[in-house]
């Protein structure tokens, strides 16, 4: 039924604000933007990590009414092979601790926080995804 992530998506009202940030934050520029051509686009998307999952940015003005204007229920963790370093490095461009880096037993590691506007950005270290990183032979 569920096959993975195919793309997360964080709303903004800067779009150009928050492509920038992103940019800077993943080393890599966006590879699809719509509508081409116009600055800034409505939405954004990167492909990142090992298996190419995809992080969208979308204009909040294409929100679906009644959507929440803040952080919600819901965290979505990407890997990192360092905690600490990226909690850090996420504070450091601006964004606001969620929750603090926090040792979940058995290797697991979890940190969020709240990027410049006003999305959870999860990330963890979890020895899972590297066991299945590994048993692809992408490691």
């Amino acid at each position: 039924m569920l096959r993975g992530l195919a793309t997360v998506s964080f709303w903004a009202t800067d779009l150009a604000a928050a492509k920038t940030w992103y940019t800077e934050l993943l080393g890599i520029d966006p590879y699809f933007e719509r509508p081409l051509g116009v600055d800034p686009p409505g939405y954004v998307e990167w492909r990142l990590g090992d298996y190419q999952h995809e992080l969208g940015l979308i204009d909040s003005k294409y929100a679906p009414e009644g959507s929440a204007t803040g952080p919600g229920g819901v965290v979505v963790y990407w890997h990192v092979d360092d905690v600490a370093a990226t909690f850090e490095k996420l504070l450091s461009m601006g964004a606001k601790e969620y929750e603090a880096p926090t040792d979940r037993e058995e290797g697991f590691i979890t940190a969020s926080v709240v990027d410049p506007f006003g999305n959870i950005l999860g990330i963890m270290y979890n020895p899972h995804y590297l066991e299945v990183l590994g048993s692809t032979n992408k490691a």
